[in-house]
């Protein structure tokens, strides 16, 4: 199964190797990244892997909410399939 994971908050050092390193932690692979700075707010867009994951989505949602509140931006994690149902013209 794929995610797609959004973060956006005011741009500090570290916040992408934060998030990778948890990824990384529970075999989660990113298959895709981009990231941009919008006057000052950091936003990154991730398609992540999580078919090897030793982790469910439901889990790592609750541990990027805790990471997020940590680094004070904001996390959101949706599966892939209802985040292309939701955008399709």
């Amino acid at each position: 199964m794929n995610a797609i994971i959004t973060v956006v908050g005011s741009d500090k050092v570290g916040i992408i190797a934060k998030v990778s390193q948890y990824l990384s932690d529970h075999k989660i692979n990113i298959a895709d990244i981009t990231q941009t700075i919008l006057s000052g707010n950091f936003v990154m867009m991730m398609m992540v892997d999580l078919s090897a994951a030793d982790i469910d989505i439901e889990t790592l949602r609750s541990s990027m909410n805790t990471l997020a509140e940590d680094m004070g931006v904001e996390i959101n994690i949706m599966n892939e399939k209802v985040f292309s149902a939701m955008h399709r013209v």
